[in-house]
């Protein structure tokens, strides 16, 4: 029961820190900034507060060199990208990049999940299909 308790906080946790990508990129909201309206929000009683702390801040503070790692994956320029796949990829991203202790697939799974809640339709199809490319070269030894 504390295993899914956990994975229940955590996947909040990643609702949360895709919802502030967006408005990070939309709004132009600094960090802090949204950190500050979010916790105010009920779901972020529910979530994973360490897990959402750290990895907004390291995402932020990664931010360019994401973006540039993220463009070798895409098949369109980065502009291009809706802000809410973008968030979702930039999450996973870093997932994959920075926290080798999370099994890739259950990377590519969540971040599939965040897609098929906040993306466009048929945005999970594209989340996937760039994830699985980066897998190939980020976690070759998996």
């Amino acid at each position: 029961m504390v295993k899914s308790d956990h994975q229940g906080a955590r996947s909040c946790a990643r609702d949360l820190i895709v919802q502030s990508l967006y408005q990070i990129q939309i709004a132009g909201h600094d960090e802090a900034e949204v950190r500050i309206q979010f916790r105010e929000r009920t779901e972020y009683q529910g979530a994973d507060h360490d897990y959402y702390n750290k990895v907004l801040s390291e995402i932020c503070y990664h931010w360019k060199s994401l973006e540039k790692s993220m463009e070798q994956y895409l098949d369109r320029p980065i502009e291009q990208l809706d802000p809410v796949e973008k968030g979702i990829l930039m999450l996973g991203l870093y997932e994959l990049k920075a926290l080798p202790e999370l099994p890739f697939k259950v990377v590519i799974n969540e971040s599939v999940n965040l897609a098929k809640r906040f993306g466009a339709i048929d945005g999970h199809k594209y989340i996937n299909a760039v994830l699985d490319r980066a897998v190939k070269e980020i976690r070759s030894k998996d």
